[in-house]
């Protein structure tokens, strides 16, 4: 699989020819001004909440590539009044066979109003499994026992997982939350874009290298083997 990294929390997953991009935040972002979000490929937009920072350019890039909207029904909602015509609604424990393999909704800890000021229903992550492998995306969350329940669904090849602190967990719980979920590799994200996430990468190197799980921090629009 690959993975392209938009900043922030914002990538994309290729697999089996399709194009699975999460949480859009990338034109309000001034470190991923080079990217223009016209030339993003996507089949399917997976939002793990409705916050402006993992929504902010999802109806564009859906009306652009007539992309699918995965959500929870309040931001599928939501997406659909701004005139997207493909969502669909998912919840906590909800899962979805697609034509590149399946989705699997589960709990994330954190909070989810949308950029109107209205309820966006539950921040969740992402169990993606398919032929090609297996992966975990955590959405905004703390460290939740939840995540031990993930090796029982899913084998992992990688997890991605926020690792800025202040808003989420911290790279020190992502080492842990590494640890539960079974993920020997991880891709960092939602680090470095405000100043209360700022983060040492050293050290947020060392403590995934001293847990024995690679930890990869690629740059934006970075696109990587994983």
């Amino acid at each position: 699989m690959k993975l392209t990294f938009y900043g922030h929390a914002s990538f994309s997953v290729e697999i089996g020819g399709r194009h699975l991009v999460f949480d859009p935040f990338i034109t309000p972002n001034e470190a991923a001004r080079h990217i223009d979000i016209k030339t993003i490929k996507a089949d399917y937009l997976l939002l793990s909440h409705g916050h402006g920072d993992h929504v902010a350019d999802a109806v564009a890039i859906a009306k652009n590539t007539d992309a699918l909207v995965v959500a929870s029904a309040e931001v599928a909602g939501w997406i659909g009044a701004q005139g997207v015509e493909k969502t669909h609604p998912m919840n906590h424990g909800g899962k979805k066979e697609l034509d590149f393999g399946s989705v699997r909704c589960v709990n994330a800890i954190h909070s989810s109003g949308l950029p109107d000021g209205s309820y966006g229903g539950n921040p969740m992550g992402f169990v993606i499994t398919s032929p090609e492998g297996n992966f975990y995306y955590s959405g905004d969350t703390a460290l939740t026992l939840d995540m031990q329940l993930i090796p029982r669904w899913a084998t992992l090849d990688f997890a991605v997982l926020c690792i800025g602190d202040n808003f989420t967990m911290g790279y020190e719980d992502a080492v842990e939350a590494a640890r539960l979920a079974g993920a020997k590799k991880v891709v960092g994200v939602h680090y470095d874009t405000f100043g209360y996430i700022r983060i040492d990468h050293a050290k947020a190197r060392q403590a995934f290298e001293a847990a024995g799980i690679e930890l990869l921090l690629p740059a934006i629009g970075e696109t990587i083997d994983v």
